[in-house]
């Protein structure tokens, strides 16, 4: 029984492992505390993974305790770290112009609290519902309206990110900077 619970495990990760470094990605604002931090999260899930592959969303449990162990992460320590502002060079146009804007998008991520970015990444990043968000983060569906109404007006504040917004974004935007319905966010 033990290999077959390793087994299901281990195709758990291999299925999900990318989308879940992406996530971590966002959260953390660098690929290496991503990967640092997906390989704890799914230590911690791997503990209890009996209870956790018989819940009815163990994909939901799991971004759930990335979303915390990123939180531990400012808990434990209190060291500010410094993101680059610009990414490294690229030779492609087409690449440079979408490393701008991404580079952006992260360095307006960095400057949210923890709390309002993990909303916004799990809001509008990974699309999920206001409901969703408030059961993985553990808060009621206001905070979560209230913290992702705080996150994106301090993101259309952010100098970089309203220049990528006032170019080729907004097409998927109802107002300036503000995702609508056609531009894939519920």
């Amino acid at each position: 029984m033990q290999a077959e619970q390793e087994e299901r495990f281990q195709e758990f990760v291999r299925a999900r492992w990318s989308r879940l470094v992406r996530t971590a990605y966002l959260l953390t604002g660098d690929a290496h505390h991503a990967e640092d931090l997906t390989q704890t999260a799914l230590a911690k899930v791997y503990r209890s993974w009996r209870r956790v592959s018989r819940s009815d969303n163990p994909d939901a449990y799991v971004r759930r305790v990335l979303v915390n162990c990123n939180s531990d992460r400012f808990r434990k320590r209190r060291v500010t770290e410094a993101l680059t502002a610009a990414p490294p060079e690229v030779a492609a146009r087409d690449a440079i112009s979408w490393a701008d804007e991404r580079s952006a998008l992260l360095g307006a991520l960095a400057g949210l609290p923890p709390q309002q970015r993990a909303v916004i990444v799990l809001r509008y990043w990974e699309d999920m519902s206001g409901a969703e968000v408030a059961e993985a983060l553990g808060c009621s569906p206001g905070t979560v309206k209230s913290q992702a109404s705080k996150g994106l007006a301090k993101l259309r504040t952010y100098p970089g990110l309203a220049q990528v917004m006032d170019g080729s974004d907004r097409a998927h935007t109802g107002k300036e900077g503000t995702p609508s319905r056609q531009g894939g966010t519920r």
